[in-house]
């Protein structure tokens, strides 16, 4: 791969249409150039604190002054880089708003500059380490905190239920929500390696429950708090009614009749808590690091709650993509708009899409905590998606997720074949009855 270079860019800003684009690149071009005049003075003697600078050799000195000057063009390179994709991702949005087709100059075409300068020797970043200590690393909450919140907050803890049950009533809620059973489950397999828990975090290792959690990410499609919050605003009602509902049948056991109240005033309250933000996402986003949206997250853990909000989730996604004309979804598409977010999903995949780097349509922060993503084109990266999969979709987990779904195909099938027959009676009363 090519090193970041500032002829990358001036050839970019030569071919950009606009008179704005051409000057926010005119402008990153000149700081660079300024930037790269003052190098040398900076190359010569970069400043290093007096308490290191007492600590080092000579030797050790130089080697530490060459890193940090070479860091910091590095540095700049990088924050320019950075500055031009999300100044091309408003360009997009702009177009995009008045249907304007896309075009290979809308995008960046380089891949993200990659540090290729003097290494910081391993003795003098011991050093360093010493003289001063790195802050602790601040963790994400993990699942104890959820449900500390959740009680704390709601008094709700979430029904549990075994593994398979979980993945059969997923199937259900999937089936109902017009997915298909490999959609689902390569997903599953991507999203959790094939052996992934309806409580698993991300950055744990479902088997042997170690690890340090790397985002808020919960259950078979990985959900974010935000998302729970996201999909309670959008679809809670519903789901409070069908609760409602299912208290409501006939010959129904009292205790069920309880829980199911219960559980729908829980969701009730949850759902005022999050219509108390303006129903956006960077909203979503911060409301989830609250102790309301700490507990909200919780209920993609329940079994009855659990996997009909996942498959929701997934539902949107196909709704999306059927809104943009694409009616058919492989696992691996799904899986790309899920990761990377349904429009820039959509995007990796259009034609030109597929042949840039995928830092065009991912968070700085995000692409660097994806590895998956990094340094691929958007056709790259869905192989590599599928590839994964073609792996992870082998492992126990996922080949009892199969087996699962071929049970309750294999059980609604007659009925739905009744149902076809009966105009009153839908496919989500029919899948309802296997619950």
């Amino acid at each position: 791969m090519r090193s970041w270079r500032m002829t990358d860019y001036n050839l970019e800003a030569a071919s950009m249409r606009g008179g704005q684009t051409r000057r926010a690149l005119m402008g990153f071009a000149a700081s660079a150039v300024a930037f790269a005049v003052v190098y040398p003075a900076l190359a010569s003697a970069p400043r290093v604190a007096d308490d290191i600078a007492a600590r080092l050799t000579p030797e050790q000195l130089e080697a530490y002054r060459a890193h940090l000057a070479a860091r910091l063009i590095f540095d700049r390179q990088l924050e320019m880089y950075w500055a031009l994709i999300e100044e091309r991702r408003d360009h997009r949005r702009r177009k995009r708003a008045k249907s304007q087709p896309m075009e290979p100059n809308d995008y960046v075409a380089t891949q993200p500059p990659k540090y290729a300068g003097p290494p910081l020797p391993p003795e003098v970043a011991k050093i360093i380490a010493e003289a001063r200590p790195p802050e602790p690393e601040k963790l994400q909450p993990v699942v104890s905190d959820y449900l500390a919140a959740a009680q704390a907050q709601f008094g709700f803890a979430p029904a549990l239920t075994t593994e398979r049950d979980f993945k059969r009533r997923y199937a259900i809620e999937s089936l109902n929500a017009g997915l298909n059973k490999m959609q689902v489950v390569r997903v599953y397999a991507l999203e959790t390696g094939g052996n992934g828990t309806y409580d698993m975090q991300a950055g744990f290792d479902p088997l042997t429950r170690q690890g340090k959690p790397i985002s808020s990410a919960l259950g078979y499609a990985q959900l974010l708090a935000a998302n729970s919050t996201s999909e309670l605003v959008k679809h809670g009602d519903e789901f409070i009614r069908r609760l409602e509902h299912m208290a409501s049948q006939p010959n129904m056991h009292p205790q069920h009749v309880q829980h199911w109240q219960w559980k729908a005033g829980v969701l009730r309250r949850m759902l005022a808590s999050a219509r108390t933000i303006p129903n956006e996402w960077n909203q979503h986003r911060k409301f989830a690091m609250t102790p309301a949206g700490l507990g909200i997250h919780t209920i993609n853990m329940d079994a009855d709650i659990g996997p009909w909000l996942q498959a929701l989730k997934l539902k949107g996604i196909l709704q999306i993509a059927a809104e943009a004309g694409r009616t058919q979804l492989t696992g691996g598409e799904l899986e790309m708009m899920n990761l990377a977010g349904p429009r820039s999903g959509l995007e990796l995949m259009d034609p030109i899409g597929r042949t840039m780097p995928t830092a065009n349509l991912f968070e700085q922060g995000g692409y660097y905590r994806n590895t998956i993503v990094r340094e691929k084109t958007g056709a790259e990266l869905l192989k590599a998606l599928d590839d994964r999969m073609d792996i992870s979709i082998k492992r126990p987990g996922a080949v009892e997720f199969l087996a699962v779904f071929d049970e309750v195909i294999t059980a609604i099938r007659p009925k739905a074949e009744r149902a076809a027959q009966m105009p009153a009676q839908t496919l989500h009363g029919t899948l309802d009855s296997q619950r």
